[in-house]
């Protein structure tokens, strides 16, 4: 979901793994030279999604790496077989009031440009999170944890996955 932290968290999970970090939506943006919200409004949702799911193929067959996706991409089923079959994907599952403190008043999610944000947000969680919970691995988000404690609870859950990331002791 927005506002759960796949950019901060999966930017500190590359860091402590030394692997780059990727963003879907930002090779998008830059591939079009335009923003997320600039393309939803010029080209429509449907088109954004098609891009977003040939950006994430493309981005995990070429990287050995943490990648961030944009909140509606695990929705589509091809991106989810995509990502099972070339990685992993993790849910940071984030409660509602900690997804509602970090993007209420921000104009940079085009899907909460509506004129009751909070209520598109509880719909979009409401209606995302039985998908979200088909995900390889989940992580719990918490308002306590830092930045670099939930990477390193995401890294704990990783190293449950050998095939992924080994333990080195």
């Amino acid at each position: 979901m927005m506002g759960a932290g796949k950019t901060a968290v999966g930017k500190a999970l590359a860091a402590r793994l030394d692997v780059p970090f990727l963003d879907s939506d930002a090779e998008i943006e830059k591939a079009a030279n335009m923003t997320i919200a600039e393309i939803f409004q010029r080209d429509g949702e449907a088109f954004f999604r098609d891009r977003e799911t040939e950006v994430i193929d493309r981005l995990l067959d070429n990287h050995c790496a943490i990648l961030s996706t944009g909140g509606g991409a695990f929705m589509a089923e091809r991106n989810r077989v995509l990502i099972s079959q070339k990685g992993v994907s993790v849910w940071l599952n984030a409660d509602m009031d900690i997804l509602w403190s970090r993007v209420k008043g921000k104009n940079t999610r085009p899907l909460l440009r509506t004129s009751n944000p909070y209520q598109t947000l509880r719909a979009l969680y409401d209606a995302r999170v039985p998908t979200y919970a088909l995900a390889d691995l989940t992580v719990r988000a918490r308002t306590e944890y830092s930045i670099d404690a939930m990477a390193g609870q995401v890294q704990e859950a990783l190293l449950g996955r050998p095939d992924v990331l080994e333990s080195i002791e």
